[in-house]
């Protein structure tokens, strides 16, 4: 059976901690694995602008030994002069994988439930599975086995990095806590799931609108933008915002585990993060950055080993 991976919990906690002990050996020896040899072709399909996506993938898919194709905005019939359904069934009969940077979550599921070959969303607006794993990879290399440890996420606690650190981290056994505004916390589906899944992996999460008390003892303080693609940014990143009690600076920091601070990047300095920490001795974000190439390689030879 073909597998996909369109939202954290589409891997087993298992299978989970076998993606990212590949990330490690793949990391080590680039070239080890090379399930696309031939070259085989996989697509990437991009109807969001990207820099980090794009190259990661890119440079992953060349280096498993297959040939990147990169499908840019409005390149496609995708979505409009042809349904996702029939393009999803045109491109498995001649590409490997598809990896989709999209809106709607429900058009990747689309996709997947009419492809032959493995769909990785590599972002939607729901979700941004692909960036958890990286972040999951880098956690390990500065601070250990993920399980147990603390996670404070700060900022918009309802778009789709909230999602995916809540489900990504809970699904790793790690105790998850969501730092936002009352009026942008996560969905009530989203945080059952989770506590679902915890009372399997051990993992906890917890949702405050108290930013001091989501850092006491925290071992990981992570936050992305306060304005998330295609959203309006009025009233999002003004003085006035609701995010600005949000922001990770050195204070909250000082609170925590000596913990390490994350970012999936672009980062807007003196907004959701002072340049102080961002800059500073605790930031891995260019190792997290790094590692979006070698924890999608490995989710990318995990799905093609499984088909």
């Amino acid at each position: 059976m073909t597998r996909h991976f369109l939202k954290d919990t589409d891997l087993t906690p298992a299978e989970q901690a076998h993606v990212l002990d590949l990330a490690v050996e793949l990391k080590a020896a680039p070239y080890s694995r090379t399930p696309l040899a031939g070259p085989q072709t996989a697509a990437v399909i991009f109807d969001k602008t990207s820099t980090r996506t794009r190259v990661s993938f890119a440079a992953g898919i060349a280096a498993l030994g297959g040939q990147p194709l990169i499908i840019n905005p409005g390149e496609a019939q995708l979505g409009h002069k042809e349904s996702i359904a029939d393009t999803a069934q045109v491109m498995s009969r001649m590409v490997s994988a598809i990896v989709w940077r999209t809106y709607a979550q429900a058009g990747l599921e689309e996709m997947a439930e009419n492809s032959s070959v493995p769909v990785i969303n590599s972002l939607s607006d729901d979700y941004h599975p692909c960036q958890i794993l990286a972040d999951l990879l880098t956690i390990r290399e500065h601070r250990g086995d993920v399980a147990g440890q603390t996670m404070t996420y700060y900022g918009d606690g309802a778009n789709n990095m909230a999602n995916s650190y809540v489900l990504g981290g809970v699904n790793a056994g790690m105790h998850v806590r969501i730092a936002a505004p009352a009026d942008y916390q996560p969905a009530e589906d989203i945080i059952a799931e989770a506590n679902e899944l915890a009372q399997t992996t051990g993992g906890s999460v917890m949702v405050t609108d108290d930013p001091v008390a989501a850092a006491q003892g925290a071992d990981v303080l992570v936050t992305d933008t306060w304005v998330s693609m295609g959203q309006d940014s009025a009233g999002r990143d003004d003085e006035a915002s609701p995010f600005v009690k949000y922001q990770v600076s050195q204070e909250l920091m000082n609170l925590g585990n000596d913990p390490i601070f994350l970012h999936c990047l672009p980062a807007y300095r003196g907004k959701e993060v002072t340049a102080e920490v961002i800059d500073g001795p605790a930031s891995v974000v260019f190792d997290e950055a790094e590692n979006r190439l070698h924890a999608q390689k490995a989710l990318m030879t995990f799905l093609l080993e499984k088909r």
